[in-house]
């Protein structure tokens, strides 16, 4: 459902909450459900396993081979080991690098969920509490004023000059103004990220006024999850010269 293109009222059923929130012991059986709002971490690999994998390459291995062979002719011939320190080294460098580069990804998972808002204040059997952001749910009525976080992607059912960050999603670095009416698509497809005046994403933060609305995405489906998954399941293709590089290698 596209709830930027509903009725609140619409919204509201989609989610089966009301303007007045959910009851402590409905959130409690959707927080079960749904699981907690928060990004999913990464399987984690170990940093000694990232830099065997970096050992496995053809060409690495065929340099670990002439390393070894060095050595053995440094020992026989009574040389200099100069080549194989070089050698040794530069294996050394490459994986480490490629390490670095791995662990990026993790880092860039890091750096969404510092971003989440730590608690939100929300209205639970029909009063306004403090609770852990991470113990959102759909339907969930949430309020905000100048200084917020925003915890989860959700659908804006009251609004009073309220102006939201969005700059860690859409790049705009000047504040949004919000409203509460529903977009009409008009000639385009779909209504662009950046346009939706009527939501509130994850990740974003509240500037100026004040406002409520009601959670129609936690966890990994708000668009920050979109975002996590992506960096997570994106692969990395070998460039033209690496796939020469190996090409060789094997040959």
């Amino acid at each position: 459902m596209k709830h930027y293109l509903s009725e609140v009222r619409d919204v509201l059923e989609s989610v089966d909450a009301t303007q007045d929130g959910l009851k402590s012991d409905e959130a409690g059986e959707r927080l079960q459900k749904n699981g907690p709002n928060k990004l999913r971490e990464p399987k984690k690999v170990s940093l000694f396993v990232r830099f065997l994998k970096q050992l496995a390459d053809p060409m690495i291995i065929i340099l670990i081979v002439a390393a070894a062979v060095s050595a053995v002719i440094a020992v026989l011939e009574k040389e200099s080991f100069a080549d194989v320190i070089i050698i040794v080294a530069v294996v050394l460098i490459n994986a480490v690098l490629g390490v670095v580069q791995e662990s990026k990804a993790e880092k860039a998972i890091e750096a969404l969920k510092e971003m989440s808002a730590a608690t939100s204040k929300v209205y639970r059997d029909g009063n306004l509490v403090t609770v852990k952001s991470e113990d959102l749910v759909p339907g969930d009525v949430i309020a905000l004023e100048a200084g917020d976080a925003v915890p989860a992607d959700s659908r804006i059912i009251e609004c009073a000059s309220l102006k939201v960050e969005e700059a860690a999603l859409t790049g705009e670095s000047v504040p949004v103004n919000k409203k509460v009416d529903t977009l009409a698509l008009g000639d385009q497809k779909d209504v662009p990220l950046g346009d939706r005046k009527n939501m509130l994403y994850n990740g974003t933060a509240v500037v100026y006024g004040r406002g409520k609305a009601v959670v129609v995405g936690t966890g990994m489906d708000t668009e920050m999850g979109k975002i996590a998954t992506a960096i997570t399941e994106a692969s990395e293709g070998e460039t033209p010269l690496q796939k020469k590089l190996s090409q060789l290698s094997k040959i």
